[in-house]
This record gives structure tokens, C-alpha cells and sequence, in this order.
């Protein structure tokens, strides 16, 4: 049964950094895509990035240039490097496996003063 642990969230002001953690268990963590979403109070879940066994990456518009996605396969682990963080990226902050029906608990980002 595959689980997903993200870790690393907090409060931090703007123009902040934070690096956020995704460990993933019960499946083949180093053959599948890997995606991270997020979610607002007052907004629906959305897709925030894309990284590829490969190591292609994608992001939506509103983060490219300030978030970097990396992977570390050996700790079955997926980061997300956030820089410049602004206001609007307050959200709760979920991983999983590209296709995957499966949610963890979400790591709180809050950029604020």
C-alpha cells in the first residue's frame, strides 16, 4: 500500500526559502514520476510540480524560477527547494506518485509576517 509522508513545512516571511520533504513507501519509488499539488483555504488542490525518473522537471507558472524539485531514490525521498516564497504560497503542501488516488497529510507553508 503506498504511503506519503511530507514533512517540512512552516511559518516563514516573504522572500523567504523552505525545503519541503516527500518520503514515499510501498512502491517502486526510483521508477515512477513523482508530483507535487497544494492547496489554499479557498482554493482547490492544484498541481505545482513534475519530476521524472529521469530528472525532467515541470512547474506550474507561478512557481517556475523560484521552486526547484529534486529527488534523492536512495531515501526514497522528493524535495522541493522554494524560494522567494510569497504570500500566495501559503497552501498545504502534498505529494504522491504521478496517477496515484492516494493523499498524505499535507505539510502547512505559511508565508507570512
Amino acid at each position: 500500500q503506498e504511503k506519503y509522508v511530507e514533512s517540512g513545512g512552516d511559518l516563514v516571511p516573504p522572500g523567504g526559502s523552505l525545503r519541503l520533504s516527500c518520503a514515499g513507501s510501498g512502491f517502486s519509488f526510483s521508477d515512477e514520476i513523482m508530483t507535487w499539488h497544494r492547496q489554499s483555504p479557498d482554493k482547490a488542490r492544484g498541481w505545482v510540480a513534475t519530476l521524472f525518473p529521469v530528472g525532467a522537471t515541470f512547474y506550474t507558472d507561478s512557481v517556475t524560477g523560484r521552486f526547484t524539485v529534486s529527488r534523492d531514490d536512495a531515501k526514497n525521498t522528493m524535495y522541493l527547494q522554494m524560494k522567494s516564497l510569497k504570500p500566495e504560497d501559503t497552501a498545504v503542501y502534498y505529494c504522491r506518485k504521478h496517477g496515484s488516488a492516494t493523499w498524505g497529510q499535507g505539510t502547512q507553508v505559511t508565508v507570512a509576517n
